[in-house]
């Protein structure tokens, strides 16, 4: 295969993506949206936000983490963040994903995109940090303006959001965490 056919044979496999779908609705609750829409979503997200993050961040470096960092869910499926999985099979499983995926474009761009993939996974470096900190804010903001969307269907309480979506998003966009936490609360105590 040429350099272009491994090019198009990978941008065909990514259109798969637009089929994923995620527990989490649209914001006007229409309907539950697919992981190609949250991609795009959230890489908007990084471009508006920036400013808000932890330390000063390559901005395209984050929106090509967060177009690439779902690719694997075309052959390891969404794992909902309030879900019951294996943690370490759905890593195993997904790290097969981008070999497979990765690898249908030529050797110079597989390894440039897996190196992407795996630096927003570790989440070690400040785009990363802020790249996944987007990824979890995204949700809670779609779920606050469909009336709970995705939070009623896993039976999410305040305590649990605080304990496992809080310390993501503040890892690398506190202000971001501080302005979120009081309306999430508001939501939840709203309910009781």
């Amino acid at each position: 295969m040429s350099r272009l056919d491994k090019q198009i044979a990978f941008l065909t496999e990514a259109d798969r993506l637009k089929t994923v779908l995620r527990a989490t609705t649209l914001c006007d609750g229409s309907r539950i949206e697919n992981s190609a829409e949250h991609s795009w979503h959230i890489a908007l997200y990084a471009m508006v936000l920036a400013e808000h993050a932890e330390e000063d961040v390559d901005v395209l470096k984050i929106l090509k983490m967060l177009l690439l960092h779902d690719l694997v869910e075309i052959d390891a499926g969404d794992a909902p963040v309030f879900g019951d999985h294996d943690e370490e099979a759905l890593a195993a499983k997904e790290a097969a994903a981008a070999e497979r995926i990765f690898g249908l474009l030529p050797d110079d761009q597989a390894k440039t995109f897996r190196a992407i993939w795996e630096e927003f996974e570790a989440n070690e470096t400040p785009e990363a940090e802020f790249a996944k900190s987007i990824d979890r804010l995204q949700p809670p903001i779609q779920n606050l303006q469909s009336g709970g969307g995705s939070w009623t269907q896993f039976d999410v309480t305040l305590s649990r959001f605080e304990a496992h979506i809080g310390p993501k998003i503040n890892r690398g966009a506190p202000g971001i965490w501080e302005w979120l936490r009081p309306q999430v609360a508001a939501f939840f105590n709203a309910r009781l």
